[in-house]
């Protein structure tokens, strides 16, 4: 029950394919004229949601949908 994107668990596949599939995405939304954004988070368990949350908004103004994207579980 992997999606076609997933690098896990697949024969000839690995963190290196994955950066690959990522880093050909981008590149071919900037050749097609459209601007690409890579948020790469690497959250522990420890982090508090709340100053998280308010760090987003605050520090880097994110709203909305985005904000729906970290409080989701």
């Amino acid at each position: 029950m992997l999606t076609s994107r997933e690098s896990a668990y697949r024969a000839h596949h690995s963190t290196e394919t994955a950066v690959l599939r990522v880093l050909s995405e981008i590149l071919l939304t900037l050749d097609s004229g459209n601007i690409a954004v890579l948020a790469l988070l690497y959250l522990f368990d420890r982090v508090d949601q709340a100053t998280l949350l308010q760090r987003l908004r605050t520090s880097y103004g994110l709203v909305g949908s985005v904000i729906t994207w970290f409080t989701s579980a």
